[in-house]
């Protein structure tokens, strides 16, 4: 085999090899000198000339053209020929000292040493003039055909200019062929005092490029520097025109400010030559902006290819190196075999060799199995009777281990022999260790299970010994997944190799079940906290006290019994975490959880990582969060549980109570220690209210508690209206004549006299000494500290006062309704009568007294006695307004020859003679709303005409409200009725005008 030159590696900082002649940085301290450009050019030439020694000679008008191709230039054809970059080395080695890196290291203790410049005038192909140029060399000055090299690349680079022919001779400070060619136009030459960022304008990126035929062999320095991570766009095209530059004043202004107009825009009038300046300093200021950029984005960009470069020349060497031992190795293998006559003999009689031995291996082994297996089930046994301790663990896991492999080995060899009898015989043979296993396996599956207690009672032995049966069970599964793996990508080639064909055949999973064992000795846990937290919410914390002992027992107990590589504290972290995750997941997606448990798992989830931080771990290291970082949600969903349960708790007390009140219960009703009648359900109602109130304030959030206190007037006020409906309709019934009127008469009226006095309850606050408030003041009290002062003010303040004004409303609802069945039952035969001829010899004001007094005795100790003065007022009215209206009575007619006057009189007295037991109210409004009844007389005894008319308008005057149809109905009731009397009272109520004032008794008088 022959011999592969060895070459010397193809390293970044070698020039020739890499062909490359970009600046590894653009700053002023790290930047090339003219001397180390045509240093570097100089070996890039000779390494062309070594590779001009392996082809033919070309013509002299090829060799001119070397370096301005048309479509290839010096730096893509290096590219393009990696094969003979190595090969150059030598060569230039030869000739030049190798330049070891791009970017001179600042700093060195050895000088650059530069030898005087010399000048050549040589012709350029381009232009008709000559052109001088410098050149530096680092040992020595270049040869004659270096130097005309070196020209004609700089020539080509050059861009020409339609309004600017070059003279016969550049001077050597103005022109510098190698800085053109090997730097881009803003590098600083040997010779720059000033820094880049002041240099002068390009002046050929001002200048519109001339249309050439052939376009440059070397690329153009970027008009753009190059961003971070980018790759410049090169030219492709062989005809492929340069674009236009843009002019400074049309480009976006750099550092962020407004782009400014065109200069052609600027000055258009001779004053405008004053901007001059101004504008010369704000295109300076571009300028060095530009220039900043550009050198930073060429930094970045080149340290960016010089690192690539490095790791491609690196990974080149070793993938060579690589080759190259493998080829020796191959070539050893090929002379050994070579050498040895008689190879293939010894390698034969070796193969039998070793069969014959593993067939003696095979046949012990088969012969000590059960005998092993014995041994095995001895130890076993031993362990049963010291479970906590287990002294026999790690010699029967070795032992079992050995068997279980020596029955893998076994089962596979007949499986490949195909040999299905003995491949059942083997079965049977082998399976009395799958029983053993099993009982092995519940060792350790209960020494697992107790890991935490066996670390609690420092039993560090029978720890370390788990431990190491677990780890090695490892190693072996990984084993087992590398082989199959291996085998199912390279089946041929690891079949070739014994030693991946030897050891464990299958994954047995012990270090999985030892994370299950973990888990499921949580998982019993669990389901006791969960028992508890049941019970009781408070004793949330209290029940998980086992989840933070255990994990501080791993933390310091059971780290250092275990592989590192594990990270023991973390696994249980990890586990217990995320079964606490799901622990209380479970209970959130409840519908049916209580407003106590949902509270206390809110604010259980700050507990938890507080105490989580204490073991050492930050929120963010326990992922998934513990509650999906649904507390905002929760609360939410919490507070509408509180308002769902107070909801039905309202509807259920509702339904209860109305029917009750339908089927006339009177068991539903009660009396308290004052002896009013009240609903049972009352004080139910206002403790669970409060009930709900607390609940809410556990939360510690404002606008959770004000949702729920809204709820809560909205719960008490649709209480209210119902409450009424259900009465209206109830009542109404008693309206129907053909009704038996008696049936539940009593019952009724004691319901509605319980639920008058509820409403009392709800507000009286008059025991103010004795601390007795109603329970609306009671409820306001218990929620002002739990709401912000605006809520309290702008909102629970008035929702308070429309309560309060309902209750108000319905009590007196229930009195009315009261008092309209006594007129509507007791009262229905008798006041028909009024004002007709039975009127007179009858005295049924007297039997409607008599009736009130029956009343008023049975129900003045059981009413409350706020409404009682009320219920004497309603029954003033009621009656009052009820005689008014007999007048429009079927048959109702006033002789003046019959004594109506008297009997007037008689029925105000009987009524004062009861009315006045109740001193207060008789005097305050009962007294002075009869005397109505004196304007009925006087409407009555009135002379026709004029006198009608002015009692109308004195009656009318003093009773704003007073019905016209009423006082039509009043005159037609005269025996001497004439329509003028109508005529004239209806014109003078035309022409009278009187101003509204409160409601008289006369406005409820139709």
């Amino acid at each position: 085999m022959p011999v592969r030159q060895k070459l010397p590696p193809n390293v970044a900082g070698d020039l020739a090899s890499s062909g490359r002649f970009f600046r590894a940085s653009m700053c002023p301290d790290a930047t090339f000198t003219v001397a180390q450009r045509a240093a570097a050019i100089e070996q890039h030439i000779k390494s062309t000339k070594g590779k001009e020694t392996t082809v033919p000679a070309k013509q002299g008008s090829e060799k001119l053209q070397d370096g301005a191709t048309a479509n290839e230039t010096p730096l893509t054809r290096a590219n393009a020929e990696p094969e003979n970059i190595s090969s150059n080395v030598s060569s230039i080695d030869s000739e030049t000292p190798t330049l070891q890196y791009l970017t001179p290291v600042i700093g060195a203790n050895q000088p650059l040493r530069t030898t005087p410049a010399t000048t050549i005038t040589t012709p350029i192909p381009s232009a008709t003039s000559s052109s001088t140029l410098p050149v530096l060399s680092l040992q020595s000055s270049p040869s004659k055909s270096t130097l005309s090299r070196l020209v004609a690349i700089a020539t080509v680079k050059r861009w020409p200019s339609p309004s600017f022919e070059p003279p016969a001779a550049i001077e050597a400070s103005n022109s510098n062929p190698v800085s053109s060619a090997l730097a881009f136009p803003n590098a600083p030459s040997p010779t720059d005092t000033k820094p880049i960022a002041d240099s002068t304008p390009y002046s050929l990126s001002l200048l519109r490029p001339r249309p050439e035929p052939d376009p440059p062999a070397l690329f153009p320095a970027p008009s753009q520097p190059p961003g971070r991570n980018s790759t410049p766009n090169l030219p492709h095209k062989p005809n492929m025109v340069l674009q236009k530059p843009k002019a400074m004043v049309d480009d976006s202004n750099i550092d962020g400010g407004v782009a400014m107009p065109r200069l052609e825009d600027l000055l258009r009038h001779p004053e405008d030559l004053d901007k001059i300046p101004a504008l010369k300093a704000e295109y300076s200021r571009k300028k060095a902006a530009v220039d900043a950029q550009l050198r930073e984005g060429l930094r970045d960009q080149l340290e960016t290819v010089q690192r690539s470069i490095s790791q491609l020349t690196e990974g080149q060497r070793h993938v060579l190196k690589t080759r190259d031992e493998l080829q020796g190795i191959d070539k050893l293998c090929a002379e050994s075999q070579g050498t040895v006559g008689d190879f293939s003999q010894i390698d034969k009689l070796a193969r039998i060799q070793r069969n014959f031995e593993a067939t003696i291996m095979m046949k012990k082994g088969l012969e000590s199995f059960h005998n092993d297996l014995t041994e095995v089930e001895r130890l076993l046994r031993e362990d049963d009777q010291d479970l906590e301790n287990q002294p026999n663990l790690l010699n029967a896991h070795m032992a079992i281990t050995r068997l279980r492999d020596f029955r893998d080995e076994a089962m596979d060899q007949i499986r490949k022999a195909r040999d299905s009898s003995n491949e059942a015989t083997l079965v049977e043979w082998f399976q009395r260790l799958d029983s053993v296993i099993e009982w092995f396996d519940d060792h350790v599956g209960t020494a697992i299970m107790n890991l935490i207690p066996l670390v609690q009672t420092d039993n560090r032995s029978m720890v370390v010994r788990l431990a190491l049966i677990v780890m090695n069970e490892e190693k072996n599964d990984s084993k087992v997944r590398a082989l199959q793996e291996a085998q199912k990508d390279h089946k041929a080639l690891a079949s070739r190799f014994k030693s991946m064909n030897l050891g464990p055949k299958t994954v047995r999973g012990y270090k999985e079940n030892f994370l299950k064992s973990i888990e499921l000795y949580a998982q019993t846990q669990f389901e006791k906290s969960k028992e508890t937290f049941l019970d009781d919410p408070e004793k949330l914390e209290k029940s998980f006290k086992w989840f933070f002992n255990d994990l501080f027992t791993v933390k310091q107990g059971m780290q250092s019994l275990m592989p590192k590589k594990w990270k023991i504290y973390k696994v249980y972290t990890n586990i217990y975490h995320r079964m606490m995750h799901d622990w209380l997941i479970e209970f959130v997606d409840d519908p049916e959880l209580p407003t106590a448990n949902m509270l206390a798992i809110i604010h259980w989830s700050e507990k938890y990582y507080k105490k989580m931080a204490k073991l050492g771990w930050k929120q963010s290291d326990l992922v998934p969060n513990v509650l999906d970082d649904r507390e905002g949600e929760l609360v939410r969903d919490w507070r509408n549980l509180i308002i769902k349960t107070l909801d039905e708790w309202m509807e259920r007390m509702f339904a209860t109570d109305k029917k009750s009140f339908l089927e006339r219960d009177m068991d539903a009703l009660d009396t308290n220690s004052e002896g009013y009648f009240r609903t049972k359900t009352l004080g139910d109602m206002w403790r669970m209210i409060h009930e709900q109130l607390m609940a809410a304030s556990y939360s510690d959030r404002t606008d959770v508690t004000e949702g729920v206190i809204d709820a809560m007037f909205r719960a008490l006020k649709t209480r209210q209206t119902t409450w009424q409906t259900v009465l209206d309709e109830e009542c109404a019934r008693y309206k129907n004549p053909t009704t038996d009127q008696s049936e539940g008469l009593q019952q009724l009226q004691d319901w509605l006299v319980a639920v008058a006095n509820d409403q009392i309850a709800c507000i009286d606050d008059h025991d103010e000494a004795s601390g007795q408030l109603g329970y609306l003041s009671r409820f306001n009290r218990d929620f002002e500290p739990l709401v912000t002062p605006k809520y309290l003010s702008s909102r629970a303040t008035m929702e308070l006062d429309s309560l309060r004004d309902g209750y108000v409303d319905l009590s007196t609802h229930c009195i009315s309704l009261f008092i309209d069945l006594i007129f509507t039952v007791d009262f229905r035969t008798t006041l028909p009568d009024f004002f007709t001829q039975k009127w007179y010899g009858e005295f049924a004001v007297k039997r409607m007294i008599s009736t009130f007094e029956d009343y008023m005795s049975d129900y003045s100790a059981v009413l409350h006695s706020s409404l009682t003065d009320i219920l004497i007022e309603e029954l003033s009215d009621e009656l009052l307004v009820r005689y008014l209206s007999a007048i429009r009575n079927k048959g109702a007619k006033l002789r003046r020859q019959d004594p109506f006057t008297d009997k007037f009189k008689d029925d105000v007295l009987t009524v004062f003679g009861f009315f006045q037991k109740f001193p207060d109210a008789f005097a305050a409004t009962i007294k002075d709303r009869w005397r109505v009844v004196d304007w009925l007389v006087r409407l009555l005894e009135a002379e026709k005409a004029a006198g009608v008319v002015a009692v109308y308008e004195a009656f009318k005057t003093e009773y704003w409200d007073l019905q016209l149809s009423w006082v039509e109905a009043v005159l037609r009731s005269r025996d001497d009725f004439e329509r003028s009397m109508v005529s004239a009272v209806k014109a003078k109520a035309a022409e009278l005008y009187v101003e509204r004032g409160v409601e008289t008794i006369m406005g409820k008088v139709r």
